[in-house]
C-alpha cells in the first residue's frame, strides 16, 4: 500500500487556508488599530458633549433623548474601554476577544440612539463597529504546539 505524499507547504491545495487564515488574522489586527482609534475618538466626544453642551444639535421630542452631559460620560466611559480592548487585541491578549466583541455591540447600540445628535459619524460608526464583530467572531486561535 503506498503512502500518499503529505502536500509541500506553499501547494495549491494549503494555500487557500494559510491565505485565509493570514487574511482572518490581519483583520483582527485592523479590528484592534480601529478599536483603538474608535475608543480615542470617543473620549475625546465625550470631553466635548461634557464641556460644551452647544457642540452637538438640539434635539427637540425624541424617544431616547438623554442629557448631553450624560451622553458624554456614556461615550468617555465607553471609549476607555474601547481602547484598552483595542491595545489588548494588539499585543494578543486572549480576553480581548470577547470583550471587544461585547464592546462593539454595545457602541453599535449606543451609536444608533445617538444617531439624531450625529447622524453621520454615527452611521460610519454602526459599520465599524459591525465589521468589529465580524473580525473578532471569525478568527480562530491557532492550536497550541504539541511536543
Amino acid at each position: 500500500m503506498a503512502q500518499h505524499a503529505a502536500h509541500p507547504t506553499g501547494s495549491p491545495h494549503t494555500a487557500p487556508t494559510e491565505r485565509r487564515e493570514g487574511w482572518v488574522t490581519g483583520g483582527v489586527t485592523f479590528a484592534g488599530v480601529l478599536m483603538l482609534c474608535a475608543g480615542v475618538l470617543a473620549v475625546l466626544q465625550g470631553i466635548a458633549a461634557i464641556a460644551e453642551d452647544n457642540v452637538y444639535a438640539r434635539l427637540g421630542t425624541y424617544v431616547y433623548k438623554l442629557n448631553l452631559t450624560g451622553w458624554g460620560w456614556i461615550h468617555l466611559v465607553l471609549g476607555v474601554l474601547v481602547a484598552v480592548t483595542g491595545w489588548g487585541l494588539l499585543v494578543g491578549q486572549s480576553w480581548a476577544r470577547y470583550a471587544g466583541i461585547a464592546l462593539a455591540a454595545i457602541s453599535l447600540i449606543l451609536q444608533f440612539i445617538f444617531l439624531p445628535y450625529q447622524p453621520v459619524w454615527s452611521v460610519v460608526m454602526m459599520a465599524i463597529d459591525v465589521f468589529i464583530i465580524w473580525a473578532l467572531a471569525t478568527w480562530r486561535e491557532a492550536p497550541a504546539a504539541t511536543r
